[in-house]
């Protein structure tokens, strides 16, 4: 199966109940959108789909009667840490951040930043275009998006919090100072399987979590002007309308350009900067008008590149 036709497809076959949306990028919004029309429940890794269009998912998955429910590590240990608890004693919820590979980079340090160097992750075994956005933080705003859509918050509810050691994958905070936190190694299986298996906990093969042998875990507020992509990512929730689909648009050919060495590492949110300030924001109302601000965003993204001096 391929293509448009595929998907449709097997999205509508009888005997599927559940798709999970593991596509990377922009790419897994129609196939995630088609399968919630066609009644299927989902686990979601495809963050992107609900960054462009969050409540048109929440809409039509609440009219199907159908659940979404996160894969990414910190949306699932969120969803764990709500459990059992009402949602009017939530004061907000913190994601954390391993920070990446530069972390302690200078600006100077960042601007000769390799795609080689980039795609190395402390902590997780990702692919090209997540470790990217990891490396610049992207990943980090995307899922503030995210979260915000998931969780029916405002931005300024979500907090971000550096934690080199990956072994907290968020927390909540509730009105009486509590803070309740999920952690684990930093492996995928965990939260798979519980999107899988939900509201249950399956057994599985991965070695415990030995709190003994880490010993101290770190937690600082990340560096806005050092990553500004966040700093894009959360300015573009606050804006919303179209400007979330043209922040990822935009960020996927800055991404891509990087990784081809047609532009530099600092580049990144300099491109990304550029073509927010150029679009005049909309309401996202159908999956046809978060397309349409996708594709002026690559477009436009793209036209900046023609005359683009690398940094």
């Amino acid at each position: 199966f391929f293509g448009t036709d595929g998907f449709k497809f097997l999205v509508s076959m009888d005997q599927v109940d559940t798709i999970i949306s593991a596509m990377t990028g922009a790419a897994g919004l129609l196939p995630t959108y088609e399968a919630i029309k066609a009644g299927k429940h989902i686990a979601l890794a495809n963050k992107e789909t609900m960054v462009m269009a969050g409540p048109l998912i929440i809409a039509e998955a609440e009219k199907k009667g159908v659940t979404v429910l996160p894969i990414d590590s910190e949306h699932s240990a969120i969803l764990q840490s709500l459990m059992g608890h009402p949602r009017e004693d939530l004061r907000r919820m913190i994601l954390t951040a391993s920070g990446g590979p530069f972390k302690d980079f200078s600006l100077e340090e960042m601007s000769k930043v390799t795609p080689a160097q980039a795609l190395r992750h402390p902590n997780w075994n990702m692919g090209p275009k997540i470790s990217i956005d990891s490396a610049t933080l992207m990943n980090k705003g995307l899922e503030a998006i995210e979260a915000k859509w998931f969780f029916d918050l405002e931005i300024d509810q979500i907090s971000i919090l550096i934690h080199p050691q990956s072994v907290v994958h968020s927390m909540v905070e509730y009105k009486d100072g509590s803070i309740i936190a999920q952690l684990g190694i930093p492996n995928m299986i965990i939260p798979i399987s519980y999107a899988l298996s939900y509201p249950h906990h399956l057994k599985n093969s991965l070695p415990p979590l030995e709190l003994e042998t880490i010993g101290v875990f770190g937690f600082e507020k990340p560096d806005l002007n050092k990553f500004k992509c966040l700093k894009l990512a959360l300015k573009a929730a606050e804006m919303g309308g179209s400007t979330p689909a043209v922040l990822n648009g935009a960020n996927e050919i800055a991404v891509e350009s990087f990784l081809e060495g047609r532009i530099g590492f600092l580049d990144i949110p300099e491109l990304i900067e550029k073509t927010i300030e150029t679009h005049k924001p909309y309401p996202i109302d159908s999956i046809e008008a978060v397309m349409k601000a996708d594709r002026w965003a690559r477009e436009t993204a793209r036209e900046f590149l023609r005359f683009w001096r690398k940094q």
